[in-house]
Parts: C-alpha cells; structure tokens; sequence
C-alpha cells in the first residue's frame, strides 16, 4: 500500500464510458476527497473543450474545480505560448482539430498556407487524402508539428476504435520530422500537473485504462502507475506489453484498497 499527495485520474475508460459513468467511480472520488488527496483529471480528448469537459464530469455526478482539468488541447497551449515568448513574436497555426476546441486556440494567429505549427487532433471522419497531402506539403516545407496526443485506440460504446496515433506516425514517417507530442504520456504534461500542485514525481500516482499512456508515461516520469480493466483494457494486450503497473484494479471503484488507512 502507498501514501501518495497526488492522485492523477484518467477520465474516459477510468471515469466513464461514453454517458455513463462507472459503476462506483462517482462514490471512489468522493472518498479520495474525503481522504484529503489532491487530484487532478486529465485527458487526452480532442473533441470536447475544457468547459464541455467539465459540464459532462458534472452531469455524470463527479464534483471538481474547473482547475483540477487538463486536457491535451490546454497542454497545447501552454507549449504554444512558451514557444511564442522564446520566439518574440506572434505564433502563426493551423488548428487541424474538432471545431468543438478550436476556441480553445484563439489566442494564437491562424494560417492554413504557411503556419509556423500545425496543430493535430481528432478530426473523426474528416482525414482524407487531400487533407493528409496538404498537412505533408505544409511541414515538407518547413511547419512543425504538435500532435495533441498519439494514442493508438480508444474505447467508445461501439467498442475499439483507431487513434490519431495512425495520422501522426504516418505524418512523422512521410515527413521526416518527429512531432511534438502534447497529453498523456508526454513528459511536460505530467510535469505541468506536478507543478500545478507542487508536487515531486514521487509523490503522485496515475490511474488509468491506458497501459502504454497512462501507465507507462508515468513510470517514465518517476511516478506510480495504477492500471484499471475498464475501458480499453484488454487481457492479450496487458500481457503482451513490456509495461508492468505498479498495481492493477478491476476498476476505480477498488481505488482506496491501494492506499494506506
């Protein structure tokens, strides 16, 4: 058992599935408040902006401050405008996004011809071989490219489904340049969250359905993994993966068994 300061929650597959929560997930937040942990939320959605996020936690019945959440879009920015202060000058992007977070980026001048980055997320149905050769001649010719994340599959209510991470390797390849990788497993995410509350790697724990981004980027960090089968979990993929939790649960509900009286 452990003591953590920081308890780091993965929201869809940990928290919830699609509209539903899971079963207990509602009550085990609760208690780790009870109990006086910090928290924080975190994601690597694309879809949703900051305050659609929030609306759906709260819908569903979890309580947290609109501070506790960082998503992958707000990492993205963050990175953008530490770039923008050491370059002296207005950033130049294309937002490749959901409309749903493209708001998120105002803050930043757009341009679809020559932009300094080129921003990816998740486009559902949108990528298209034109798309795909006009982001290829964008950063042939000198972009870069920040991803929001790179995760392979997600879980959805039709089950498994493909990730950006298909888009980006495939960009990365074409292109000859490595992306600049924002959320879950990037190390300046997770080290954002560690400042957010003043917190050391050793003192925080991940807990997720993720065994490649939630759990394997935290041990990277320094920190605890904690591994839910919920969500995208998967019995083959788990024990074909050279990454070992440093605890698995049956779900967020068995939470509290892992941390000490």
């Amino acid at each position: 058992m452990i003591n953590p300061k920081l308890i780091m929650l993965d929201l869809d597959g940990t928290l919830y599935i699609g509209n539903e929560a899971i079963p207990g997930a509602v009550t085990a937040v609760e208690q780790l408040r009870e109990r006086r942990f910090l928290l924080r939320f975190l994601t690597n959605t694309t879809t949703k902006s900051h305050v659609e996020l929030l609306q759906q936690l709260r819908s569903l019945g979890f309580t947290l401050a609109a501070e506790e959440l960082i998503s992958a879009p707000i990492g993205a920015c963050l990175e953008l405008q530490s770039l923008q202060r050491q370059m002296d000058r207005p950033l130049r992007i294309w937002p490749v996004v959901a409309g749903a977070i493209k708001s998120d980026f105002n803050a930043f001048e757009w341009d679809e011809v020559n932009p300094d980055f080129v921003v990816l997320g998740d486009i559902g149905e949108r990528w298209d071989l034109a798309l795909i050769n006009q982001i290829f001649n964008i950063i042939h010719n000198g972009a870069e490219l920040i991803a929001l994340h790179k995760n392979r599959f997600w879980q959805t209510s039709d089950g498994l489904k493909a990730d950006i991470g298909f888009f980006v390797a495939g960009l990365e390849f074409i292109c000859n340049k490595n992306a600049r990788i924002m959320g879950k497993p990037n190390r300046d995410f997770f080290q954002r969250v560690l400042d957010s509350v003043g917190v050391n790697a050793s003192e925080a724990i991940m807990v997720g359905d993720d065994i490649d981004s939630d759990v394997g980027g935290a041990q990277l960090m320094g920190m605890q993994g904690c591994l839910v089968k919920t969500g995208k979990y998967r019995k083959i993929y788990f024990e074909q993966s050279g990454i070992k939790p440093n605890m698995v649960l049956s779900s967020i509900a068995d939470v509290l068994s892992i941390f000490r009286p």
